[in-house]
């Protein structure tokens, strides 16, 4: 929980916490979807490489995203269908170790689990509050766009400060809407973009006739214009 500024009755408050006393009290939900997936998370430890790139791993019970943070350091994420059956940190650690697609790992943090949900707000401000982060665009993490999410909502936000600063204006809680204006259609979009994508592959899973789903996914890895439109989209938010 951040105050902007510091003190015993602050003009403006930002939450960013998916689940604090000011999302339960004041935050009011929209959208709501329960996956019935859980995602567990951990760091690697590993020798040291290049390591700039994400990768993403499909597997029958759930993606597996291996997620760069240094050149020894990696966290990843397994999202996990708890409908199909239970599942131990020592199954999924050996997942991680058969499907590892380059690391030499050495070791790795304790396992933390949530559950996945989708979860979207009416309105992303209350009075002096505005929420922020997990708390307006809480997703599924296939598609490691959370916090990508984050980072654009940030950038949108520091411009309208830095604007209303140039021109003499005050901060105070009618950014809030401007903020709002700025973000919510675009957290939408990825939002159930996102959830369209966990459905097909549940489909794929289900339904689908192995070979179809072949051809669609060899047909997008061999068309440079698609992936490069998708890298230019996932990262900065726009065409």
């Amino acid at each position: 929980l951040l105050s902007l500024p510091q003190k015993k009755n602050p003009d403006l408050v930002i939450n960013c916490e998916g689940s604090n006393i000011l999302t339960e009290k004041y935050l009011r939900t929209k959208v709501f979807k329960n996956y019935n997936n859980k995602a567990f998370t951990t760091i690697i430890s590993h020798s040291k490489i290049e390591n700039n790139q994400a990768i993403q791993i499909f597997t029958e019970f759930g993606p597996l995203a291996f997620l760069p943070l240094s050149k020894t350091l990696t966290s990843v994420v397994f999202s996990f269908d708890m409908k199909k059956k239970d599942i131990s940190e020592i199954e999924i650690y050996k997942i991680i170790e058969n499907l590892n697609p380059k690391y030499k790992i050495t070791s790795h943090l304790k396992f933390e689990s949530f559950n996945l949900k989708l979860k979207l707000p009416k309105k992303y401000y209350f009075g002096n509050i505005l929420f922020f982060g997990d708390s307006i665009h809480a997703i599924h993490p296939l598609a490691g766009q959370g916090f990508n999410m984050t980072l654009r909502d940030i950038i949108n936000f520091e411009k309208i400060i830095d604007e209303k600063i140039n021109l003499g204006l005050n901060i105070d809680k009618n950014i809030f809407s401007e903020f709002e204006k700025k973000t919510k259609s675009n957290n939408l979009l990825f939002s159930f973009g996102i959830d369209f994508i966990h459905e097909f592959f549940k489909i794929n899973n289900n339904y689908l006739s192995k070979n179809i789903s072949k051809k669609i996914f060899s047909y997008i890895k061999n068309n440079d214009k698609i992936k490069n439109l998708g890298i230019l989209y996932a990262n900065k938010g726009r065409f």
